[in-house]
């Protein structure tokens, strides 16, 4: 079930020369989340990067984190995952994929794109384009 894509680990020079490439300044902390996002294909809430960065000793301010979350997102360094109104999760896997999302464990596994096949598709308004991304949800049968 979970298709986790090949992605080779990144290093903290490539980290801070991609960085650079979006136009943004690589500060210690946007180095560390990104390092910690990008060592193995992975789904992470804010929470729990706030908590792994505190655990190796370093000290981060939780609006630290988000602040930085949203930068990297929002330059598509990292996918945010918007499961609900409440709740966000961050994948570290940037190329267009899919989700199966474990309702019963809040767990979200990877499904590669080739394995969802549209037969129709809407007209999109004029000078727009669309990136579709495919969350299925999950829970055991009752």
């Amino acid at each position: 079930m979970d298709a986790q894509f090949p992605q080779a680990a990144v290093t903290r020079e490539q980290i801070v020369r991609e960085l650079q490439a979006c136009g943004l300044k690589p500060t210690e902390q946007r180095v560390r989340i990104a390092e910690l996002l990008m060592a193995t294909p992975t789904h992470m809430t804010a929470d729990r990067i706030l908590a792994t960065v505190r655990e190796s000793g370093e000290h981060i301010s939780k609006a630290t984190v988000y602040n930085t979350l949203k930068v990297l997102a929002d330059h598509g360094f990292i996918r945010q995952i918007h499961l609900d109104p409440e709740r966000s999760l961050y994948d570290s896997t940037r190329t267009p994929h899919h989700h199966f999302h474990d309702l019963d464990t809040g767990e979200l596994h990877d499904i590669d794109p080739r394995e969802i096949e549209f037969s129709r598709f809407p007209v999109l308004p004029e000078g727009t384009e669309a990136e579709v991304e495919v969350i299925i949800r999950l829970r055991r049968k009752r």
